[in-house]
Parts: C-alpha cells; sequence; structure tokens
C-alpha cells in the first residue's frame, strides 16, 4: 500500500447503498407473498364460481319442472312457476358476479407481476450502484501491482489534494534499460543477444543483461512533435531507436533507478545473424 485517502464519506455511501438494495430485496419478497396470497383467493373466487353454477343448474332444473306444471294446472301453481324462475334469475347473476370477482382477482395478479418485474429491475440497479461504490471505496487506498520504493514523496497526513496532484513516484524492483542505439547499429542485433552494462555510478562493476526487444520504431517518431521535413532539402540524419535490455541477474547491493548513465555493449553473432538470413530466404 502506497497511500490512504480519508474513506468514510465512501464508506456511508455504500452502506446507504446497501441498504437500498436490502430494501428492494424486502419489496420483492413483498410483492410474491402479494402474489401466493392473490393465487390463494383466485382459488377462492373459483370456487365460488363452481358453487353459483352447480346451483344454477339446480335453479334451471327447479324452474323448467314448475313452468310445465304450471302449464298443465295439474300440481303447480303459477305463483310458484314465477318464485322458481325468479331464483333462476338470482342465480345467473350471482354466478355473473363471481366471474367478474374471478377475473378481477386474476387482473390483480398480473398487475402483481408487473410490480415484481418493475422491482427486479430496481433492485439491479440498485446493486450497480453498490458495486460502484465499492469501487469507488477501493479507490480510497492506493496500491503497486508490484514490488518497488517510493520517491519524490509530497503528501502528508492530513493533506487535502486535488485529483490528478502528483504526490509521490513509485519506482519498480523490476527495472531494466532502454538503450538508445543507432539505427545503423540493428544490423545484426537480434533478441536474447548477450549484453555487458557499465554504469558510471558503478565503473568498478560489471552487469550481465540480455536484448529482450527493439521498439518498432525511432524515439522521434513517437514523440510529441514528430519531425516532418516537408521541404525539398532533404538533410539525412541516422535515427536513435530504443533496445530494451533486461539484467540476468540485477545487484542487489546498489541503488539502480531511472535516470542513471549507462554505456551498454551488445555482443553479436554474425555467424547466426547470416544463418537466419539464409533460412528467411529459403
Amino acid at each position: 500500500m502506497i497511500a490512504r485517502i480519508d474513506d468514510r464519506d465512501y464508506r456511508n455511501s455504500l452502506n446507504e447503498v446497501r441498504a437500498q438494495v436490502a430494501a428492494a430485496r424486502a419489496n420483492i419478497e413483498n410483492i410474491d407473498a402479494q402474489i401466493i396470497v392473490q393465487q390463494a383467493q383466485i382459488h377462492a373466487n373459483q370456487a365460488q364460481v363452481d358453487q353459483a353454477q352447480a346451483a344454477l343448474v339446480f335453479a334451471e332444473q327447479q324452474a323448467k319442472r314448475y313452468q310445465e306444471l304450471a302449464a298443465t294446472a295439474l300440481a303447480g301453481t303459477v305463483q310458484n312457476a314465477q318464485r322458481y324462475t325468479s331464483g333462476l334469475r338470482q342465480q345467473q347473476a350471482a354466478v355473473e358476479s363471481a366471474q367478474a370477482t374471478l377475473a378481477l382477482a386474476q387482473r390483480q395478479i398480473e398487475a402483481l407481476k408487473a410490480q415484481r418485474s418493475s422491482a427486479v429491475a430496481n433492485l439491479g440497479l440498485r446493486k450497480a450502484q453498490r458495486d460502484q461504490a465499492q469501487l469507488d471505496l477501493s479507490h480510497t487506498i492506493v496500491t503497486a501491482d508490484q514490488p518497488g520504493r517510493v520517491v519524490q514523496l509530497s503528501g502528508a497526513v492530513g493533506q487535502f489534494a486535488q485529483p490528478g496532484t502528483n504526490l509521490t513516484m513509485f519506482v519498480p524492483d523490476d527495472i531494466w534499460v532502454w538503450a538508445n542505439f543507432k539505427e545503423t547499429q540493428f544490423d545484426e542485433m537480434r533478441p536474447r543477444q548477450r549484453v555487458t552494462l557499465e554504469i558510471d555510478a558503478y565503473p568498478e562493476r560489471t552487469i550481465r543483461a540480455h536484448v529482450d526487444s527493439v521498439q518498432p520504431g525511432s524515439g522521434t517518431a513517437f514523440s510529441l512533435l514528430p519531425a516532418q521535413n516537408a521541404t525539398g532539402n532533404y538533410v539525412k540524419i541516422v535515427q536513435r531507436v530504443p533496445v530494451k535490455l533486461v539484467m540476468d541477474d540485477p545487484p542487489s547491493d546498489v541503488a539502480l533507478g531511472p535516470g542513471m548513465s549507462v554505456v551498454p555493449t551488445v555482443r553479436i553473432d554474425p555467424a547466426s545473424s547470416l544463418l537466419e538470413r539464409l533460412e528467411a530466404w529459403l
């Protein structure tokens, strides 16, 4: 860990969003409970419809029977026929009322399902806000992805810093050398060739290294203002191309860091270079 920023505001925001996530989940559970209750109500309303329809069938049979008796004037009276006919109409109205109640309960459960879909979407939004709050909280701890040393530390405990303020520099333990060779020196230079490094700060030390990679382009080509010769007077200038040199066994008893002067010497093998050319030609 390099530095820690005061995280109280970010923790409060995270706790608030976590509470909102819990409330969204509780809302979904509440709607699920209402759906279960509404389904039970639908079953009860369906039973009432079945009961009303069974009573309607009996009322139809009774009304038909007394109408026939009243027509023959043998055993029935007109009053009984009218009474059972009225009962038949009442039972028909009861069936229609039960069916309407059932339809209303069914539509109510569809409304609850729509509310549940909205609650699930709200839960997803709250989870995204929680993840963002957790990410913001994690940014309050500045860490390094590899071992190294902190240099030029200008920050202090309790200091207020604006975004983008440079508080320190970090030098990793895994260091290498950028050697700016001339482009005329690359004819026989290849990766994995052995290199000898002489550091001005330690003239008595010789460090072994090897060629790791070569930048595909000169240093000036990737500069902020690359040279663009647009006139007819062309002057050929030998360019410098950065080459990455990795130490085979970095010394641990000396201090190496950015900006130090190094004189590299690459050991080339003309025979292997010629063999590579022949293989490429074949």
